[in-house]
């Protein structure tokens, strides 16, 4: 039997919430235990649903989709003895299913998405199809492809959830234009030191389907990102003429 493409059957059991914590090392005779801390219940049971929530979103459910899904699971905690073995071959192909049809939708809403930021006032977009939207007008130098930038940025989900923050971290990011995902390789060299923009990146030019873990597949980024310094590349070591009557070797 194969398994299912996504972890939708083990739900938040497998979770680092409910996993037992590590033994401590035993105290000493003379030192009375420290009296165990006392859970709370109610943000732990919450836990545990947002957690199979969590691994039930990649197959986009509708409400009615988790209605039977909420009642299948009341049935089964009142009476486990009549739980039967799911359908494994039936729950794989259910997924893929879903999962097309959540990706369709998402093609849908990206394109919308897209075509109104590349509308946004002074928007510039790439030849790859990056949206770059200025903030603020940069006077310095603009990187090439394969310039060492420093920039500060913070990366956001079209629904505004945040994945990345270096100002949170209160520390600029530094990396070679060219090793970074193809959006913004694109995208900073329409920039300028100085310069502050709201770079919007197509799912393909960022992670596409395989996504990251705090990044769900198909997914447009939103990076709001300031440009504090470039470093030139040092130019390439071109390798030696070839052999000729006028350079001979």
């Amino acid at each position: 039997m194969r398994t299912l493409p996504i972890a939708v059957l083990t739900l938040a059991l497998a979770s680092p919430v409910l996993a037992a914590e590590p033994a401590k090392p035993a105290q000493p005779a003379t030192t009375p235990a420290a009296p165990a801390k006392k859970p709370d219940a109610d943000k732990a049971l919450r836990d545990i649903g947002y957690s199979i929530a969590k691994s039930l979103e990649p197959l986009g459910l509708s409400n009615a989709d988790t209605d039977k899904v909420i009642a299948a699971f009341r049935q089964g905690a009142a009476d486990p003895s009549k739980l039967k073995e799911p359908d494994g071959e039936n729950l794989n192909a259910f997924a893929r299913m879903k999962i097309d049809q959540k990706s369709e939708k998402d093609k849908s809403k990206n394109a919308a998405y897209l075509t109104e930021q590349a509308k946004q006032k002074g928007a510039v977009k790439t030849e790859g199809g990056a949206i770059v939207i200025p903030l603020k007008e940069g006077s310095g130098a603009s990187p090439g492809p394969a310039d060492k930038v420093k920039v500060h940025y913070t990366g956001t989900l079209v629904n505004g959830t945040k994945f990345d923050d270096s100002r949170e971290r209160k520390q600029p990011a530094e990396f070679p234009l060219n090793g970074v995902v193809p959006c913004w390789t694109q995208a900073l060299q329409k920039m300028k030191v100085g310069g502050r923009a709201k770079v919007v990146c197509p799912s393909d030019l960022a992670y596409g389907p395989q996504g990251r873990p705090n990044i769900p597949p198909n997914s447009i980024l939103n990076f709001d990102i300031e440009l504090l310094d470039v470093s030139k590349a040092p130019p390439a070591q071109l390798p030696p003429p070839a052999a000729s009557p006028l350079n001979p070797k």
